[in-house]
C-alpha cells in the first residue's frame, strides 16, 4: 500500500483531502474550519498589502521624481486596487460585484503599467 500511494501523488493528495473531510464532518469542526477561513483571508489580504508595500517601499525615491500627473495617476491606481481588494476580502463578492470586482482592478493595475511604461520611455 505504501508504494502504491508513493507512486501516486495525486491519489494520494485526495486521500488526504477525503481523511481531513471525514474528520471536520464526523467532529462537527464546521464552526471552527469558517473561523480559520476567515482568518486565513485575513492572512491573505495582509500578505498581499505587505508585498504591494515592499515594492512601493524599494521604488519610491525614483517614483518621487515623475511628474505630478504621473504621480497622481500611479498613486492613485493603486489605492483603487488596494481599496478593492479591501472590499472583495471584507465583503465577497458574487455575480455583477464580482465583475466589478475584476474590471476595476484590471483598470488599476492598467493604468499603473502605463504610468510605469511612459515613465520609462525616453
Amino acid at each position: 500500500m505504501r508504494s502504491f500511494l508513493s507512486d501516486h501523488p495525486t491519489l494520494r493528495g485526495f486521500a488526504i483531502i477525503a481523511v481531513i473531510a471525514a474528520v471536520v464532518v464526523a467532529l462537527s469542526l464546521q464552526p471552527t474550519l469558517a473561523a480559520l477561513f476567515v482568518l486565513a483571508r485575513i492572512a491573505f489580504f495582509l500578505a498581499i498589502a505587505f508585498f504591494i508595500f515592499l515594492v512601493w517601499r524599494e521604488r519610491r525615491g525614483e517614483i518621487a521624481t515623475w511628474p505630478r500627473r504621473a504621480y497622481a495617476a500611479f498613486y492613485g491606481a493603486a489605492l483603487l486596487a488596494v481599496a478593492s481588494l479591501g472590499v472583495y476580502f471584507w465583503r465577497g463578492a458574487g455575480g455583477l460585484d464580482a465583475a466589478a470586482f475584476l474590471v476595476i482592478l484590471a483598470l488599476s493595475v492598467f493604468s499603473m503599467w502605463r504610468v510605469w511604461r511612459d515613465q520609462h520611455t525616453y
